[in-house]
């Protein structure tokens, strides 16, 4: 089955590629359909994951998954949330994810509550209009570090600390971060889910 991701982030395809290998599923990058991204103009992870889908959806023919995550900081009354991929165009830098943990680490410098999560929200469509979305939430809270600590991994991966792990995901190997990242958890949901609605009425 082919399914396309709404998404160029290449880090979050291949995390999500190894998440889904046990479906046997392809997942292809909407740019290499040359699909656009899709505006994402609200204030909350399910809306917009869902806005990506459809419009991947629509563009495509082809099923599609939507993943829209982010950063919740509680010091912050949980910003950068949606709008975590541009958090450091909020200071003058450019998007980027190096720039955004340089930016969080700054703005967090005299604040001692830490404490963060990382929410996945994944959206599963069959076409445009499937009027059951298949949703599937993943979240994982833990603490920012004070400065990077690791190489593996993306976006936030160098700050964010799992305090069962006493290591941030960046320092976890690929296998233990997938099993207990946000993205991990949404992906196990979001493949229960698939298997129940969608498999079963494939060879029904």
């Amino acid at each position: 089955m082919k399914i396309v991701l709404a998404s160029n982030n290449a880090g979050k395809l291949a995390e999500l590629q190894t998440l889904f290998a046990p479906l046997h599923m392809t997942l292809v990058r909407q740019s290499e359909l040359n699909i656009s991204e899709a505006e994402e103009p609200f204030k909350t992870f399910v809306e917009n994951a869902l806005a990506k889908a459809r419009h991947t959806a629509l563009h495509s023919g082809l099923p599609a998954l939507a993943d829209d995550a982010g950063l919740c900081v509680d010091a912050f009354n949980g910003q950068p949330g949606v709008d975590t991929a541009y958090y450091a165009t909020r200071f003058g830098l450019a998007k980027s994810d190096d720039n955004n943990v340089t930016a969080l680490l700054q703005q967090m410098q005299n604040i001692s509550n830490r404490r963060a999560a990382m929410v996945s929200t994944l959206v599963a469509v069959r076409s445009v209009d499937d009027p059951e979305p298949l949703i599937a939430v993943g979240r994982v809270v833990g603490e920012i570090t004070r400065e990077r600590m690791g190489t593996r991994g993306f976006g936030f991966d160098p700050v964010m600390l799992l305090p069962q792990f006493g290591q941030t995901f960046a320092q976890l190997p690929t296998e233990v971060k997938n099993a207990n990242s946000h993205r991990g958890r949404a992906a196990q949901a979001m493949l229960a889910l698939m298997r129940e609605r969608w498999l079963d009425n494939a060879t029904a």
